[in-house]
């Protein structure tokens, strides 16, 4: 009876890894739009009165709210940002999602629009501008990474008694890759180019 209660709870979980509940969730959306007969991924420039990452380039996308799914909230942010209603997005499929850390996580999702539905309706309190890249171009180019090291600082109340060594623990110090692309005048890089450079690896297995 127990091993079925059990199989029946585990069979119910919605999450993905472990702390995904209660993490930061947030949804992007890659636009591929069809210029000249060539398709080319969409980007944000983010406005630079933003308070968050003003000037960055981006995905459309933000939070995910209590009441919405992932990918309704990609939809939701794509349409604050871009002005182009959800029935006017096709979604072609669904990306890993990005685990940063146990408290905070993005779902990708890859998505076509029409270009010329977006131009010049996009939200220019949150977009400073928005820009294509060929598919092609990136199918040719090496992105370049540099390393980031991430040194644990417990608080002073870590209870430091309570483990080996105790204020002597020798805390792992944690690399991490960050990416950029280099496109004419713009550098795409950290969580953006993370999600970018997974989406391009897919690109060049397909056959």
């Amino acid at each position: 009876m127990f091993l079925e209660q059990l199989k029946s709870k585990l069979e119910e979980q919605r999450f993905r890894f472990i702390g995904e509940e209660q993490a930061f969730r947030s949804a992007v959306l890659i636009p591929l739009v069809q210029i000249d007969r060539d398709w080319h991924i969409l980007f944000e420039v983010r406005s630079f009165h933003l308070r968050k990452q003003p000037g960055d380039i981006s995905f459309p996308g933000g939070r995910v709210d209590a009441e919405e799914s992932p990918l309704q909230a990609a939809l939701r942010e794509t349409r604050e940002e871009l002005g182009i209603d959800p029935s006017k997005i096709e979604v072609i499929g669904e990306l890993s999602p990005l685990v940063t850390s146990p408290s905070f996580v993005i779902y990708p999702y890859v998505a076509t629009i029409d270009y010329d539905v977006l131009q010049p309706s996009y939200n220019r309190e949150e977009v400073e501008e928005v820009f294509t890249i060929p598919i092609k171009w990136f199918l040719n180019y090496k992105p370049y990474s540099h390393l980031v090291q991430l040194k644990i600082v417990p608080p002073p109340d870590f209870p430091f008694e309570k483990i080996v060594n105790g204020k002597e623990y020798k805390w792992r110090t944690r690399e991490m890759e960050e990416w950029f692309f280099d496109y004419e005048q713009y550098t795409i890089w950290g969580l953006t180019a993370r999600i970018l450079k997974h989406f391009i690896e897919i690109l060049k297995n397909i056959k």
